[in-house]
């Protein structure tokens, strides 16, 4: 492995599951996502061709398995002419560097703005364990925070002119709010919308409705969120979309009249669905 290559100082298995954990879903022929315990990681392109991408990397200590999922889809010995990232939190990223280690120079594209914490300059803010929510929100001081390093690898930034690499019709959006550099992708075709932490499926912050994911559309994790008006205005952005299924970074994939009405219901009740009470992002003590 390249020596200025590394997980996180704080990189650890995080003891997490969820009744969807180990499964997977092809919600279209060349889109394709897997649970890797609380998180969903997102395979695009078609088993029969040859032109295939990773969305997201996982949780900590899981390349095996990632790698495992992908094989199983695309062939074996195959591997992905990208990894793209929506973001660079533990749970995206966990498993990045033992899959650069096993595949070798895959690039890894990313917004700018992720940059400094995918390449050991910046740790995010600790994740905030006073946040209205449940236990999992209280429990988010074991959650890795600190900053990978993949500066020894083909890190590229995301084309300026929002085109998505190796995914032919799919547009990138600039999505802040959970992270600065947080990012969805889109395709106008059949309105497919892969969007990260901005909008998710399950109530992050609950164990036990992300333990039974239960399907609700909500705003970021709360424990994690650092800008609450930039995570509202790039719902709002979505929303605009009007996406006929998504696949979020947690819970379930949805589609259809309760995405349209989620959603909706969302941008007009952000303030009381998503954003806390009371937390140290929400109080301007970060």
């Amino acid at each position: 492995m390249d020596s200025n290559m590394q997980q996180s100082d704080d990189n650890k298995f995080i003891p997490m599951t969820s009744v969807s954990s180990g499964t997977g879903h092809e919600v279209r022929p060349d889109v394709y996502y897997y649970t890797n315990q609380i998180v969903n990681f997102v395979l695009f392109g078609n088993p029969a061709g040859e032109d295939w991408v990773l969305i997201d990397a996982g949780m900590p200590k899981s390349a095996s398995e990632i790698k495992q999922v992908f094989e199983n889809r695309f062939g074996e010995f195959q591997k992905p002419a990208a990894i793209i990232l929506t973001h660079g939190h533990f749970d995206h990223v966990g498993s990045l560097v033992g899959l650069l280690e096993a595949w070798g120079n895959v690039p890894v594209y990313a917004h700018p703005l992720e940059f400094p914490f995918l390449t050991g300059q910046q740790a995010y803010p600790e994740p905030d364990t006073t946040v209205e929510g449940g236990m999992l929100a209280k429990i988010s001081s074991i959650y890795p925070h600190e900053p990978i390093n993949i500066s020894g690898a083909n890190l590229l930034p995301l084309p300026e002119d929002g085109s998505v690499p190796h995914m032919p019709g799919w547009v990138w959006l600039h999505t802040p709010g959970h992270s600065p550099g947080h990012v969805a992708f889109f395709r106008e075709q059949d309105g497919v919308l892969i969007s990260g932490d901005a909008v998710i499926t399950v109530k992050q912050d609950s164990m036990y409705r992300v333990l039974v994911q239960k399907e609700e559309i909500q705003g970021p994790p709360r424990y994690l969120t650092t800008d609450w008006q930039a995570a509202w205005d790039s719902v709002r952005k979505l929303e605009a979309l009007h996406p006929q299924v998504i696949i979020p970074g947690h819970g379930t994939y949805m589609e259809g009249e309760a995405l349209a009405k989620g959603l909706s219901k969302l941008v007009a009740e952000f303030d009381t669905i998503a954003i806390p009470d009371h937390g140290k992002f929400v109080d301007g003590k970060e």
